[in-house]
């Protein structure tokens, strides 16, 4: 049977990309665009068919914004399709960004430059604001109108005889720091796109958790720096003509440098260290690194004793070789071997779990309310 593929977002910049990637690597597919602006979505659904001509490019109404049109899509897409094999959640906003442009001029000609563009931090923001529905349009569309879905279209993805795959379009702005949870939807914060793609991160990782069992496997992808309609309404086009030379001369120096131990350690004090900030470590927390040279050199050894880091003994000879790699494999394990018997032991297994939970609650709380309100 051939495989049935929907995109979100599908009809212009890394959507209509991915399609056309995904036509050239396998003409026999079925492909689904869900988009929000059915006139792009037939522009885009003609260039596909232009260039792939037996192509079969079907086209479903889909504004992952709004609850009503997402359970519309859903619907359609149960009545059309037997199952989904795969489904990309590439939709996404930015609301109405703002620049910095004293901190953007300044940071271009500093050594932080690669930070800048990789993350936005410091230079970007965003003016987000409450959707019909009552929720914030970011977090709506980013975030919680995709989880909708997936949970609305799980008869089709949760089949016992084959497995099926998530796919959500992260990004590199995807910062813990600009994430709360006390405050999911960001209603507080300046940094919605950033909170939102943070959370559709660590909602991966609670699909994975909840749904492998059952045949679904979610994962992330980031495309990197990509010019699309959301950049250009960052920056015009002009302006990223003139950066872009600049960008990749750093990028490429940042390529070609070779791993010292010095940048090992700028590593460690730029991310480690913030983040057992962040999460309020235990004094007993333990750093976990392989026996490479800039690991184990003396510079880094001083390095991590005068900021109190203490190491994992690791073997001289390590059978794994990506021991990260099994980080969450282990975790899982870990979950269904020993059930948490207090708070503190649930967080430290699952700091995530909550976002499955805050997003199902507000899902059972719009689809309740919904149906008081309009039956």
């Amino acid at each position: 049977m051939d495989k049935v593929v929907i995109v979100t977002g599908a009809n212009s910049g890394i959507g209509l990309a991915l399609c056309e990637r995904l036509l050239t690597e396998d003409a026999q597919l079925r492909l689904c665009l869900a988009c929000r602006n059915m006139q792009r979505a037939e522009a885009a659904r003609s260039a596909l068919l232009t260039s792939h001509s037996e192509a079969r490019v079907d086209l479903v109404h889909l504004d992952v914004g709004s609850v009503q049109s997402v359970l519309t899509a859903a619907q359609e897409l149960k009545a059309r399709y037997k199952r989904i094999d795969f489904l990309y959640l590439n939709a996404g906003i930015m609301p109405n960004p703002q620049v910095d442009v004293k901190a953007f001029f300044k940071g271009l000609f500093s050594r932080n430059i690669i930070n800048m563009f990789a993350t936005a931090q410091g230079i970007l923001s965003q003016q987000d604001r409450l959707n019909p529905d009552g929720l914030q349009e970011v977090f709506a569309t980013n975030l919680f109108g995709h989880f909708l879905l997936i949970r609305e279209l799980e008869p089709l993805l949760c089949q016992g005889d084959h497995t099926s795959s998530v796919v959500w379009t992260s990004s590199s702005n995807a910062r813990r720091t600009a994430f709360s949870i006390e405050d999911i939807q960001h209603r507080n914060g300046a940094e919605p796109y950033s909170s939102s793609k943070y959370a559709s991160d660590m909602l991966s990782v609670a699909l994975n958790r909840h749904k492998n069992s059952q045949g679904l496997f979610s994962s992330v992808i980031c495309p990197g720096l990509v010019m699309t309609n959301l950049t250009y309404g960052i920056l015009p086009s002009f302006l990223w003509t003139l950066i872009m030379p600049v960008m990749w001369l750093d990028l490429d120096a940042v390529i070609n440098r070779t791993m010292k131990p010095s940048v090992y350690q700028k590593i460690l004090k730029e991310n480690v260290q913030p983040s057992v900030c962040g999460l309020k470590l235990k004094p007993t927390w333990l750093l976990q690194q392989d026996n490479d040279p800039k690991h184990t050199s003396k510079s880094t050894s001083e390095w991590l004793k005068k900021n109190k880091m203490k190491t994992l003994e690791w073997p001289s000879q390590s059978p794994d070789l990506n021991p990260i790699g099994m980080l969450w494999h282990d975790l899982k394990k870990a979950l269904h071997a020993g059930k948490p018997s207090n708070v503190a032991e649930l967080l430290q297994f699952c700091k995530d779990e909550w976002v499955w939970n805050r997003l199902t609650a507000i899902k059972e709380g719009m689809l309740y309310y919904r149906n008081k309100t309009w039956i």
